[in-house]
């Protein structure tokens, strides 16, 4: 008997901050591939949206109102999700901010603030979900890193402060949960095509030309690139993969770029 290895029916999977842009096209990859989704916001308005969205497409869909960084909130938010949907087989910690300002002239608050979203914030929800999934006896956690993971940039100090550091708690976490049967991977995006960067990718916009230029693959990431990363660390068929971070980039990461004459 044949198995499809990326099947994900009968499983539930919650993507935090899954309500827009990378998380929700990940989450859709997700339902495709027959998984439940819940997503969560700090606000209801928002979700309502989503999962409206979510239901549209025909997905099976639940949104829940908790903070990533507040442990009580998450605590409580876990134990209604498996007790309302399911246990939580599929852990995708996107939730996440970024703060762009120089590091002289960056408030304290403000770059603990990015560290809190970023990093601590998938410790929490981690450290929370992977008990259950330790008493079951396996489960998938993707950490959403990024090519900050590894490369700086001017202004995103504490971003690439708190992606690197979740590059490395991915690791600990595959280094600790691997003998439960728990993969935990990381996806690193690169330069994607969202509402957020629609100002900068416009025709003669120095940025837009600097990221077709420096992208091998010579264009911006689509949302939907990003599905076949997550169904594949979500399914059986990354069921010996682990510690791994997944870079999407169309090819940054591997080249130290064209010259400029070419």
């Amino acid at each position: 008997m044949s198995i499809n290895l990326f099947d994900l029916t009968g499983k539930t999977a919650l993507i935090t901050g899954g309500i827009h842009g990378l998380g929700m096209a990940m989450a859709k990859g997700l339902g495709n591939a027959g998984a439940t989704i819940v997503v969560n916001n700090n606000s209801e308005e928002a979700l309502i949206d989503a999962i409206a969205e979510y239901k549209a497409c025909g997905f099976k869909a639940f949104g829940y109102v908790f903070d990533v960084t507040k442990e009580n909130e998450v605590f409580d938010a876990i134990q209604k999700i498996e007790s309302e949907v399911g246990p939580i087989d599929i852990l995708v910690n996107n939730a996440g901010i970024i703060k762009r300002t120089p590091i002289v002239d960056m408030e304290v608050s403000d770059f603990k603030m990015v560290i809190d979203v970023d990093l601590v914030g998938p410790f929490i929800v981690s450290k929370n979900v992977a008990k259950g999934m330790i008493q079951r006896g396996g489960g998938k956690i993707i950490n959403i890193c990024s090519m900050m993971s590894e490369l700086g940039r001017d202004t995103v100090s504490a971003y690439a402060s708190a992606k690197g550091g979740l590059k490395m708690l991915t690791r600990s976490m595959a280094t600790e949960w691997a003998k439960f049967n728990i993969q935990t991977n990381g996806i690193g995006p690169g330069y994607f095509a969202t509402s957020q960067t629609a100002p900068i990718r416009v025709d003669g916009h120095p940025f837009n030309e600097f990221i077709i230029k420096r992208t091998p693959a010579a264009r911006w990431g689509e949302p939907e690139d990003l599905q076949g990363a997550a169904i594949f660390l979500s399914s059986k068929a990354s069921d010996f993969v682990n510690g791994h971070i997944l870079y999407v980039d169309g090819g940054i990461l591997a080249t130290i770029g064209k010259p400029s004459n070419e």
